[in-house]
């Protein structure tokens, strides 16, 4: 089964006639920013959506979603259909999100930062110190390699267990 993608505006109607928003993102991009009334339901722990209401998907630009659409289609017998252009679509669209400044920034966008200041950092150094501070810039990029190899990011779950990204005690 193929899924439509429908515009912000059909997925606004559709909302508001008892659809269900299904936000594949995950939870830390969740929490930052997401349209009023979505369900979280992160892509890799998605499994079958009870819900007798269609279905629209989303993520932050529509690129995970038309990625994984047979995934997302296996995953709700009824309609179901594709936010075109993700929430950013949605936002441009001029529809409420729901943001949270106060959510700390993405993981991903914390290892991007994190690792461009560290082989920024490694090259520099390198140049006006010593040259064995490129090899700090080498370490960040075969991390890098290894992430994408394997799906595992070692300085992702290193920020993932750093203060400002745990959740305060109630």
């Amino acid at each position: 089964m193929t899924l439509a993608t429908i515009s912000p505006a059909e997925a606004a109607r559709l909302a508001r006639e008892g659809a269900l928003l299904v936000d594949i993102r995950e939870p830390d991009e969740f929490a930052r920013g997401r349209i009023p009334d979505s369900r979280n339901h992160p892509l890799g722990g998605i499994g079958a959506l009870d819900s007798a209401q269609p279905v629209v998907f989303l993520c932050r630009s529509g690129m995970r979603t038309g990625a994984n659409a047979a995934k997302l289609a296996a995953c709700h017998a009824g309609e179901a259909y594709l936010l075109e252009g993700g929430l950013e679509g949605w936002r441009k669209a001029g529809l409420p999100v729901r943001e949270d400044a106060k959510a700390p920034l993405e993981i991903m966008r914390q290892v991007q930062i994190a690792a461009g200041a560290l082989t920024l950092a490694g090259v520099t150094l390198g140049f006006l110190v010593a040259p064995a501070w490129f090899a700090l810039a080498g370490f960040v990029g075969a991390g890098l390699t290894l992430a994408g190899l394997t799906g595992w990011c070692g300085m992702a779950t290193l920020l993932a267990r750093m203060p400002w990204n745990r959740r305060p005690a109630v």
